[in-house]
C-alpha cells in the first residue's frame, strides 16, 4: 500500500471536483477529501447516490459539498461550458480534479467487440475526461496549487488480451495525463498525475472478476493515501508521474 499519512487539515479551503462520486472509489475519495477540509463537488449521473454521499459528509460535520448530476455519456459541449461557468460563479476557482468515473464495457476479443460498445467506453472514459479537463483548466489555473489526478489501470500500462475498449481507454488516459503534464510544467501552478488503484473491493471489480473473492481485496478507503498525497500540497512539483495505490 502507498505509504503516506495525511495531516487532518491537508485540504483545508480547497475546492475539489470528483467524477463518479456516487459510489466505490469516487465516493471514498470524496468523503476522504471532505474529512481533510475540502469543499467537494460531487459529480455523477445518479443523483440518489450523490445525495447519499452528500448526507454522509454533512452528518460528519465536514465542509458542505455540492451535488452535480451530470451524465458523462450524453453530455454535450455546451453543458461542459455551463458546468465551468457554474463552478466559477459559486466557487471562483478549482484546486483539484479527480477523474474517477469510467465504465468497463464488455471483456471480449477485439474481433467480437462491437463498434457501438467500443465508442461508448471511449465516450465516458476518454472523450468526457478530455472535455472536463480542457473546460476546467482555466479554473484550475486560478488556484495557487492545483492537481489533476487521472485514474488509470494496469491494463492501461501494458496491454492484455480481452480488455479491449477499457484497456485502450486507459492507455489514452495515461497519454492525456502525460500531455497535460508537459504543457503545464513550469508555466502553470497545475500538476497532472495518474493512479492505478489496483484490485479494490468495488462493483466494477466484481463485474470484471465475478469468480474472485472480493474480501481478498482492500476497500476503497484503504487505498486513499495516494489520493490524498496527490491532491494535497505535499505533492507540489510532482508532475507527469504514474502512481500505484497498492
Amino acid at each position: 500500500m502507498f505509504d503516506y499519512c495525511a495531516r487532518p487539515e491537508l485540504l483545508k479551503d480547497r475546492v475539489i471536483l470528483v467524477t463518479g462520486a456516487g459510489r466505490g472509489i469516487g465516493a471514498a475519495a470524496a468523503k476522504t477529501y471532505a474529512a481533510h477540509g475540502a469543499t467537494v463537488l460531487l459529480l455523477g449521473k445518479t443523483e440518489a447516490n450523490l445525495t447519499q454521499v452528500y448526507d454522509e459528509i454533512e452528518a460528519a460535520g465536514h465542509p458542505q459539498p455540492a451535488v452535480i448530476p451530470f451524465n458523462l455519456e450524453t453530455a454535450l459541449p455546451h453543458q461542459y461550458d455551463e458546468l465551468a461557468a457554474m463552478i466559477e460563479t459559486e466557487f471562483g476557482h478549482l484546486d483539484g480534479l479527480l477523474h474517477n468515473a469510467s465504465i468497463i464495457g464488455p471483456r471480449t476479443p477485439i474481433e467480437q467487440l462491437s463498434g457501438e460498445n467500443f465508442m461508448r467506453v471511449m465516450q465516458v472514459n476518454v472523450n468526457a475526461m478530455f472535455m472536463l479537463t480542457s473546460t476546467l483548466l482555466p479554473l484550475l489555473k486560478l488556484s495557487q496549487d492545483a492537481s489533476v489526478v487521472f485514474t488509470s489501470s494496469s491494463v492501461g500500462r501494458k496491454g492484455r488480451a480481452y480488455w479491449g475498449a477499457y484497456g485502450v481507454s486507459k492507455f489514452a488516459t495515461e497519454g492525456l495525463m502525460q500531455t497535460l503534464a508537459d504543457e503545464v510544467d513550469t508555466v502553470a501552478p497545475v500538476r497532472s498525475n495518474s493512479i492505478n488503484p489496483g484490485a479494490t473491493r468495488t462493483s466494477m471489480r466484481a463485474q470484471a472478476y465475478p469468480g474472485e473473492n472480493p474480501l481478498n481485496n482492500p476497500t476503497p478507503e484503504e487505498i486513499m493515501p495516494v489520493y490524498l498525497y496527490l491532491m494535497g500540497p505535499d505533492s507540489t512539483g510532482i508532475n507527469g508521474q504514474a502512481f500505484n495505490a497498492q
